[in-house]
């Protein structure tokens, strides 16, 4: 147990401290109660250096259970991402468990990518949990957090926990729960172990076991459990589906999902793989990229080259903990990169055109394209939306398929999320992936390549587009200053942007009581445009931005090729964008 005596640390102003007395002890008995030195030693400078400002940042609240679990940048500090946050959290779970199934004898299932801090904080949370009676499975190696998701649920788990900071820049890292029913926790269980959470001790007062302890209690997941979950991917499969001669580059960006992938295309009939040599290996340093998220600027170039250079079909790319899918595909301007609603439908239709269910299911949340229901009209699919988040995506599956309206077939997100059949209850980047190349491989079949399939999908659904604009504030300050911009235009909702009629208003954080749970309050104003599409402004659920997503629809000119016409309408939708930035004031 470490202590360190309070008071202990004299601002370097000469004695004249500016930290408020509350400030000040609240950080000392943080840093008497941190397992680990070297974020003791970062607050303990910043009392000496009497930084005020970054003190309260570290220290004022903790970090709460987001659109993705917790999620932030690992320092000192109960508002960072450390060991002691990570101690005190697995004892609230634990808590959280033992009070609501007191005599469970099944697991918590845990593991981990391949960021600098994640082992170590694996390790803490296996320690606690043992410590805590409970039994645990865990991944002795870095794995994707779709295949943790799928072995919670062959295990029987009563929860599971992935540390990952997904596409987070390389300084951030995360602590993902599920719940018993395989889906991300959601209120009001998120709420419940929030409060456990808050009730603990200072970690050092957590009990822990090492591992030379806790070995009856801890013992690593079964080593077929990715080849179990190789063959309930292949049911998802279109029938006839058994690859093709695909030439496929492919990155996981310094993540963890490239022997995984690899695999997954290998026996689904795709042994052309070329893996990108300098990101294929996992490394938390992430050291060819500033920012470890397919969507970025920059982010495939890399890809590209190979792909020019080995005349490549398609490149598949997935984010660092691989529950994302990217796809670039070749044109004769060069590559191009689809969007996460461009996967999200054409994957939709595909699917739905290929599946034997007799009430399929697709959802898609609140910020992804509304074209997804178009789709689903095309094949008599039911569709519905939901909150922001897979959380709520695959919740909502389940209040649905207990009611009898559908069977989950096919949800996915805008940022590049996409969940094909029952297996995972999340994202899950390699399925897709698998999924995508058979899509790939029919259009080769009949001839066409898979812009031409969208450009079908435009002429019988509209020409939808999508763009996203995102206005950073870090900190506390940019915290509210987001806050006061959400209040200011639900109180005087714009009536236009860039001569866009805007006809109707509909702010989420009221009328939940008419809505299903996966519909809840939540910080979100939608703006409708009639017939021409709809604005949504929301703040971020994993990072210091206000988000703004326009929607446009255009009836397919078949004068126009379907890239220009597409690229006009985001040009238009881009001009929305912005124009309701400036109205923001931010």
């Amino acid at each position: 147990m470490i202590r360190l005596a309070t008071g202990g640390h004299k601002p370097d102003n000469g004695g004249m401290s500016t930290i408020p007395q509350e400030l000040r002890d609240r950080t000392e008995a943080w840093i008497a109660s941190d397992p680990e030195k070297k974020t003791r030693k970062e607050l303990g400078a910043l009392l000496d250096a009497d930084d005020v400002a970054e003190l309260s940042e570290r220290m004022d609240g903790s970090l709460m259970f987001g659109t993705a679990g917790l999620r932030g940048r690992v320092e000192g500090g109960s508002n960072r991402m450390n060991r002691a946050v990570v101690i005190r959290t697995t004892r609230g779970l634990a808590e959280y468990l033992i009070e609501r199934t007191p005599d469970s004898d099944k697991p918590v299932v845990i593991g981990r990518d391949a960021r600098l801090s994640s082992e170590r904080f694996q390790k803490d949370a296996v320690g606690v949990l043992t410590a805590a009676g409970i039994l645990v499975r865990y991944f002795p190696d870095v794995v994707p957090t779709p295949v943790v998701a799928y072995a919670a649920r062959q295990l029987g788990a009563r929860a599971a926990i992935v540390i990952t900071a997904s596409h987070n820049p390389p300084y951030d890292n995360g602590y993902k729960v599920y719940d018993t029913n395989g889906a991300q926790i959601v209120p009001p269980t998120d709420v419940d172990v929030a409060a456990k959470i808050a009730t603990v001790a200072g970690a050092a007062d957590v009990p822990r076991l090492s591992r030379k302890y806790r070995d009856e209690l801890a013992h690593p997941v079964p080593k077929n459990t990715f080849d179990r979950y190789l063959e309930d991917m292949a049911s998802v499969r279109a029938e006839g589906a058994e690859g093709a001669d695909l030439r496929i580059v492919y990155t996981p960006l310094h993540g963890v999902g490239g022997i995984f992938v690899k695999e997954a295309l290998r026996v689904s009939g795709y042994p052309d793989f070329r893996p990108v040599p300098a990101q294929y290996e996992p490394d938390g340093h992430f050291p060819t990229v500033a920012f470890p998220n397919p969507e970025e600027p920059g982010a495939l170039d890399l890809a590209g080259e190979l792909a020019e250079e080995v005349s490549a079909d398609l490149i598949i790319a997935n984010d660092p903990d691989t529950d994302r899918l990217a796809i670039s595909l070749e044109r004769t301007s060069g590559w191009r990169t689809l969007t996460g609603n461009q996967i999200g439908v054409l994957l939709a239709d595909y699917v739905l055109a290929n599946t034997k269910t007799d009430k399929p299911l697709v959802l898609n949340s609140i910020v992804s394209s509304p074209m997804l229901g178009r789709v689903a009209a095309a094949h008599g699919a039911k569709f519905v939306t939901t909150l922001t988040g897979f959380k709520w995506i695959w919740n909502a599956a389940l209040d649905l398929e207990e009611a009898g309206e559908g069977t989950f077939v096919f949800g996915y997100e805008e940022a590049l999320g996409y969940s094909v059949g029952p297996a995972v209850r999340d994202k899950d980047g390699i399925s897709a992936a698998v999924v995508f190349a058979d899509l790939a491989a029919a259009c080769s079949a009949r001839g066409e390549s898979v812009l031409d399939y969208m450009a079908r999908l435009y002429e019988r659904d509209g020409l939808w587009v999508s763009t996203q604009k995102s206005i950073v504030r870090p900190g506390s300050e940019g915290a509210a200053q987001i806050a006061a911009a959400m209040e200011r235009i639900a109180a005087t909702p714009p009536t236009e942007a860039a001569g866009v009629s805007i006809v109707e208003s509909t702010d989420y954080r009221f009328g939940a009581e008419d809505r299903p749970r996966y519909m809840g309050a939540t910080p979100l104003m939608e703006f409708g445009l009639g017939d021409r599409g709809r604005i949504l402004v929301r703040p971020s659920g994993t990072e210091p931005k206000l988000k703004i997503y326009v929607d446009l629809v255009a009836v397919r000119d078949t004068n126009l090729s379907a890239e220009d016409q597409e690229m006009a309408l985001v040009a238009e939708a881009d001009t929305v964008a912005a124009a309701i930035a400036d109205q923001l004031g931010l």
